[in-house]
């Protein structure tokens, strides 16, 4: 277990809010322009970075990571480009998150359930936890399909109409 002790002030400054990376965004963001373009084949990386506004360079970068996730698959030639390797409805947003990221909630590139804070701090750990399990709710139960749609889960939908949640702190 890893223990936090002297580091303290340290952490709670680097992990004081939640954060999804512009590479997270990009990632599902071209996942869910596949989806939407599913009907037509393959598509070129420059037109899911311009529908997307996405840097070409970065978008390929992360395009690779998905196609060695198996989330996306890729053809050379003139038809090339990408599309989802499976249909959308079989792909949650967490798998692409973690396609691209890793884990969804690690803290100082541990996981939560190996860590053991002194004193006070001891239920810090199921804190973490239940973060974690939170944003798993979420994101593993929206698909890009889902996205694709405009449909989203009622629970997801629940979440997102509190106005509470709309407050930026």
């Amino acid at each position: 277990m890893r223990r936090w002790g002297s580091r303290r002030a340290v952490w709670v400054e680097h992990n004081s809010a939640v954060r999804i990376s512009a590479k997270a965004d990009y990632a599902v963001r071209a996942v869910v322009e596949l989806a939407a373009s599913a009907d037509r084949g393959p598509i070129h990386g420059d037109q899911i970075a311009r529908a997307q506004s996405i840097p070409l360079k970065f978008l390929l970068n992360i395009l690779t990571e998905l196609r060695h996730a198996r989330i996306v698959q890729s053809q050379r030639g003139s038809v090339g480009g990408y599309q989802l390797a499976r249909p959308a409805e079989q792909i949650t947003l967490a798998e692409v998150i973690r396609a691209v990221e890793g884990p969804l909630a690690n803290v100082h590139e541990s996981r939560p359930e190996e860590l053991e804070y002194p004193g006070p701090a001891a239920a810090l750990r199921d804190v973490w936890i239940a973060v974690r399990a939170s944003l798993r709710s979420v994101l593993e139960e929206v698909t890009v399909a889902d996205l694709a749609e405009g449909n989203l889960p009622d629970s997801v939908r629940e979440l997102a109409s509190d106005p509470d949640a709309w407050a930026a702190r």
